[in-house]
């Protein structure tokens, strides 16, 4: 699963940021990063937590491999 980490280089956070912002632990974060695959509802946090920092994604980018967006300001 590297789009989790593609997405999180792009907003330029750390994975403790992710964790804060998804509700879950680093370890959980890294975890996705390499291989484990991201439930459906931490997904759907992931999606709203981007869309936050600027960055509308859907799980097509998540799952697939779906061109990702340039980052906007921030909401």
């Amino acid at each position: 699963m590297q789009n989790l980490r593609i997405i999180r280089q792009r907003l330029g956070i750390t994975q403790r940021v992710v964790a804060d912002g998804i509700g879950c632990t680093q370890g959980n974060v890294g975890h996705y990063e390499n291989g484990q695959t991201v439930p459906p509802a931490m997904a759907r946090k992931l999606i709203a937590f981007c869309k936050s920092q600027g960055l509308p994604i859907t799980f097509e980018h998540i799952y697939e491999d779906a061109k990702l967006p340039e980052p906007t300001a921030k909401v």
